[in-house]
């Protein structure tokens, strides 16, 4: 059961809350935060956090109580189970932060793609006409299976759901347009 004083205090918290959002009553948010802010340190502490990042949670916490006091709603929650509320997503989201992984400017991921020489962009700009002038000279059943494949990412058994053959007919008219290629961009110009 409730006490009294219990009760007392919860109704002085949600007048402190009111008299915040409507007045920016600074004796109010004085009093939620002598009450509330070493609760809060500890509270942070026990959830993970060190000293000087459950201080600045805490302070973090308390300045959203002062700028969104007008949030609060007695009839949803107690002061208490609100403010609380907020320091726990807090924590979280500091701790969605620093489990983030640094990235590091030398990773070579991060680093641009070097630049192409002349000669290799010729060269490769002349093998993808070649590439293109084999496709063109392929059977219509072969460049339809080969372009699923290989521009709509398809696999094998999705082309045969898609296009309605059999699979080893879809592998084999792929095999076969491969073949065909190979051929022809094999052959001396």
């Amino acid at each position: 059961m409730v006490r009294t004083a219990d009760l007392a205090q919860r109704e002085r918290h949600a007048s402190c809350m009111s008299r915040i959002a409507s007045d920016q009553s600074r004796e109010a948010f004085a009093e939620l935060f002598e009450f509330f802010a070493p609760r809060l340190k500890s509270y942070m502490q026990r959830l993970g956090a060190n000293a000087s990042e459950a201080e600045e949670l805490v302070q973090d916490v308390m300045i959203t109580v002062w700028r969104k006091a007008e949030m609060y709603d007695s009839r949803q929650a107690s002061v208490s189970t609100w403010i609380f509320r907020v320091a726990r997503n807090r924590r979280i989201d500091a701790q969605r932060r620093t489990s983030r992984p640094e990235l590091e400017p030398d990773e070579p991921m991060l680093q641009p793609a070097a630049t192409e020489l002349p000669d290799v962009a010729v060269a490769r700009g002349q093998m993808e006409e070649k590439v293109r002038a084999e496709m063109a000279n392929l059977p219509e059943e072969q460049l339809v299976l080969l372009q699923a494949a290989f521009y709509d990412g398809l696999s094998h058994s999705e082309i045969a759901e898609v296009y309605g053959i059999p699979l080893g007919t879809v592998k084999s008219r792929i095999r076969l347009a491969f073949a065909r290629m190979r051929g022809g961009l094999d052959a001396p110009n």
